[in-house]
């Protein structure tokens, strides 16, 4: 029997070109500001409108400043592609959440919360990260801007079809481990290059047991082991979330919606190109040590010796650690932290905020320690907001910013200086990635909140 993947894949092929690529019909498009502009100026040219507006939503996340939202941004370089992205949207009559729109947010954040990204569907977004929508049991992956035209015009895309992979989790995750730390364990396991090729799925007990904030969290990170994108099949815990979001099917529509998701998901003999399996009990909270995010380990271990790194690797893995300031053989446990970032599409959710509030709680942040709180959404700031939890963090000496990627890549205001150590929640750890010169240890939002109050790396079970 046919994988999930093929049958998602299968319903939206609209034509097999003959030794080349599928025509794949596209449910729904996501653009930001970073790489649609020369997507629209590529219709203008040929005289061509959007083929179906209503398939797609726009908005500012990347380049969006996560305080002051409400005055003319500084940069003249993010507000010129803030005002271009609602331009185009206005011209090509697309849905646009614009600044200090109650639905604006970080667009892989918005697309669920809003029930616009739904199970069975395909979904594309000029941005690698657009594997996160694949939690809502979606064909969900980046693309480039030639690709984002292509959508716009026809709401087709060419795409080679990926090989199927699935990775199981069995067990139960121990107090203090994350999805988040799930998907660093995957990654130091099979590499940044381990899934290239591959549609992952992701199943086992663990994965059911994920809420779906957490299951968005893992497939987000899909793309970091080389993937072309990850995904969930649909289950209670989709529809629970799903209910009564505004885009969401209501009514009847809900019911017929609800019984069609049900079917989606692997046969008992469906066939993967290739299977992983792994224990709960493996998995601890893990950090990052080098400058890609495979580079991690158990926040209690130590950085491989070089011995231990193949020859082929060892001069990048070498650059890697003078780069952060590491040594090989080194633990991390007690390295002062300047900066802690919390937010991204990879941990920007209503349960990152309370799992950094569940260990600030009735402490207090540390010296020396630059805080940057970032909600991924208006809808986000707003549970947070109603839970009380910012009286939590503000108790504890922390503040929180408005909606936007903020500190996950130097697009905007929130850079981390040259020479600085971040704890980041987001999703990359490149050289410069969040500032040029800047070092960053990729965590969970609890090993995020034990630095922040600590000071230094910290096992966050000895704050639980």
């Amino acid at each position: 029997m046919n994988t999930l993947f093929d049958k998602i894949w299968d319903a939206h092929v609209v034509q097999q070109i003959e030794d080349g690529p599928t025509q794949l019909y596209i449910d729904r498009l996501y653009c930001h500001e970073v790489t649609s502009p020369q997507a629209f100026d590529g219709l203008r040219e040929r005289g061509l409108p959007c083929f179906r507006p209503d398939k797609v939503f726009c908005m500012p996340d990347h380049n969006t400043p996560t305080h002051d939202q409400d005055k003319p941004i500084e940069d003249p370089v993010s507000r010129k592609q803030v005002d271009t992205l609602a331009r185009n949207a206005s011209d090509f009559g697309l849905h646009h959440f614009g600044m200090m729109d109650p639905r604006n947010g970080i667009i892989h954040v918005v697309g669920p919360e809003r029930g616009l990204s739904l199970p069975g569907m395909t979904i594309v977004c000029g941005d690698s990260h657009t594997s996160t929508h694949g939690a809502m049991g979606a064909v969900a992956f980046g693309i480039g801007t030639s690709e984002v035209e292509m959508v716009l015009a026809s709401q087709c895309i060419l795409q080679a079809k990926p090989k199927s992979m699935r990775i199981r989790i069995e067990g139960s995750l121990s107090a203090g481990v994350t999805p988040k730390d799930v998907a660093l364990f995957l990654m130091s396991r099979l590499t940044t290059s381990g899934a290239t090729g591959y549609f992952v799925e992701y199943a086992g007990s663990v994965v059911r047991d994920m809420s779906m904030e957490g299951r968005l969290t893992l497939c987000n990170l899909s793309i970091e082991m080389g993937a072309r994108g990850g995904f969930i099949a649909p289950d209670e815990t989709t529809f629970a979330y799903l209910r009564g979001r505004e885009y969401a099917p209501k009514g009847k529509d809900w019911d017929e919606a609800v019984a069609r998701w049900r079917t989606l998901r692997s046969g008992d003999d469906a066939v993967f190109d290739k299977e992983y399996v792994f224990s709960a009990a493996d998995i601890e909270p893990m950090v990052t040590y080098g400058t890609n995010p495979g580079m991690g380990m158990a926040v209690t271990g130590t950085i491989p010796s070089l011995d231990s790194v193949p020859d082929a690797g060892r001069e990048s893995f070498s650059k890697s650690l003078e780069y952060m300031h590491f040594n090989p053989g080194q633990s991390l446990l007690g390295t002062p932290v300047d900066y802690v970032f919390l937010g991204a599409c990879t941990n920007g959710r209503i349960e990152d905020f309370r799992a950094f509030a569940s260990i600030v709680r009735g402490r207090h942040k540390a010296p020396g320690i630059t805080a940057w709180l970032v909600p991924g959404s208006w809808y986000v700031a707003q549970q947070i907001r109603e839970e009380h939890l910012d009286e939590v963090l503000e108790e504890a000496g922390f503040a929180l910013r408005q909606p936007g990627c903020s500190a996950c890549l130097a697009m905007n205001d929130d850079k981390i200086p040259a020479g600085c150590l971040a704890v980041s929640t987001s999703n990359r750890n490149f050289e410069g990635r969040q500032g040029p010169g800047s070092r960053t240890v990729l965590a969970s939002p609890l090993t995020a909140a034990a630095a922040a109050v600590t000071g230094v790396i910290t096992d966050p079970r000895t704050l639980l």
